[in-house]
């Protein structure tokens, strides 16, 4: 006989304590709690192993662009898988890799026209970062290695990505890091260390926030900075908007210096601000972006790097070799997927639809500015943070890391759970509810987000008795 549904959640329960290491997890935390399995997603909607449904409106952690359950996508891996499961990119090629860089070369603003395949974004970010030190040593200038990124900033786990992740709580277990990362002010308006006159300020702000990049390139010696790492809507801390000009400004600066710009979207790109690119969305032109999580909607591991012309004509000299692969960078069928998905996203009209409906998501969780713990709100296209304070008439008083943890973690984020709705609470810093959803949500779905945020950050108020 088979198992009963709940027999069945039990042992998988059981299996998932005793052997299953979960990323980024409290394992302890689940010792009086179900870990959530989740077995089986269909369009915006995740269920799990009891059955429940859940409005998934994290994309599962920014990558579910077109939605989940698709029969064509999962198809697109299943006839490339029949055909040739697997070749290496390592001296060598397959049609999918080809034609895929040759798509994402079409899509990419300006010349960014080479691709270097991984299989994740820390991965690509580490890529980067080697290919940047890579051409300086072939160009004569070996003396540029370091990399400017910015405070909070995340780009990544692997030991180079972790020294260029500006969140000093990531890098503590690891340490030292890889020396050569200098970190700069973000763009967060709400909690800027320019103060409130030029926060409130465009030019300012643009002016401060650039400014305080050129002031990292000129203390460090120009001639020993390879490259600028920045997202183009910064993730950790709660999607932080650059103030118009920023990005022109940071442009500007790195061709007088001649540092690369590298415009980090791995959450950003396919879609996720209403363009291809975060670079289209702000316009600027990157010498090095690198994507993973929504090229695929997830449906297969993969990322990379694009490139401009420049960076690839020194490795085109005879002898001459770049150092550096991954064994499943360019795996035929995540490409094959791949393919197929940026096919989805242009051929229905998704990246269109995320543009139309992005204003009106902003406003649904500006709605929630009558809530008191709502302290600021902040986003673009369908990548939204509501940040919570402490004291809604004197923001400047913050949490303390104790505080965070048990508005979070005991309160926000379990009720947030129970509700149905998969976000992001996190309480690494300021605390943040992150909204990402499915790119394919529409106006059911994001009435649904507003309603369940109110009814739990109105609870939140009344645990803090906030008035």
């Amino acid at each position: 006989m088979g198992r009963t549904v709940s027999e069945e959640a039990d042992r998988l329960q059981a299996a998932a304590r005793r052997h299953l290491w979960m990323h980024f997890t409290r394992l302890g935390g689940y010792e009086d709690s179900d870990i959530p399995i989740f077995t089986t997603g269909s369009g915006t909607r995740l269920y799990d192993v009891h059955g429940r449904s859940f409005l998934d409106g994290l994309a599962s952690l920014f990558v579910v662009q077109a939605g989940h359950g698709r029969a064509d996508l999962a198809e697109a891996g299943r006839r490339q898988a029949q055909e040739l499961a697997y070749y290496p990119i390592w001296s060598a090629a397959h049609p999918t890799a080809i034609e895929l860089a040759t798509r994402l070369a079409e899509l990419a603003p300006g010349d960014l026209n080479r691709v270097f395949f991984t299989s994740g974004g820390s991965e690509a970010v580490e890529s980067a970062w080697k290919l940047a030190r890579a051409y300086f040593k072939a160009i004569g200038q070996p003396q540029r290695t370091k990399a400017i990124a910015r405070h909070l900033a995340y780009h990544g786990t692997t030991m180079g990505a972790l020294a260029l992740t500006g969140l000093p709580a990531l890098r503590e277990q690891f340490e030292p890091v890889m020396p050569g990362a200098v970190h700069v002010a973000n763009t967060n308006r709400f909690r800027s260390p320019f103060g409130p006159e030029v926060a409130a300020d465009d030019d300012r702000l643009a002016q401060a926030c650039a400014g305080a990049i050129e002031s990292a390139i000129l203390a460090e010696g120009p001639e020993t900075v390879a490259a600028v790492f920045l997202e183009p809507l910064q993730n950790t801390g709660g999607c932080f908007v650059p103030p118009p000009g920023y990005f022109a400004r940071v442009r500007d600066i790195c061709d007088r210096h001649g540092v690369l710009l590298v415009s980090d979207e791995v959450i950003c790109a396919f879609g996720r601000l209403g363009t291809w690119f975060g670079a289209d969305r702000y316009g600027y032109q990157p010498d090095m972006l690198t994507f993973a999580k929504g090229v695929t909607s997830g449906y297969a591991p993969l990322a990379g790097v694009l490139c401009r012309d420049f960076l690839a004509e020194p490795f085109l000299e005879p002898g001459a070799s770049f150092s550096h692969g991954i064994t499943f960078g360019g795996h035929p069928v995540s490409c094959a997927v791949a393919l197929a998905n940026l096919e989805v996203l242009e051929g229905e009209g998704i990246i269109d639809h995320v543009a139309a409906m992005g204003p009106s998501l902003g406003a649904r969780l500006e709605s929630l500015r009558d809530i008191p713990i709502v302290g600021d709100i902040r986003g673009d296209g369908f990548f939204w943070a509501i940040e919570l304070v402490k004291d809604p008439d004197h923001p400047e008083v913050r949490f303390t890391p104790e505080e965070r943890s048990a508005l979070v973690r005991g309160v926000v984020a379990p009720r947030l759970f129970e509700e149905g709705l998969v976000c992001r609470a996190d309480d690494r810093v300021d605390p943040v509810v992150q909204l990402s959803p499915v790119l394919v949500c529409g106006d059911d779905e994001l009435d649904e987000i507003e309603a369940t945020l109110r009814v739990v950050l109105g609870e939140a108020t009344t645990h803090l008795s906030l008035r």
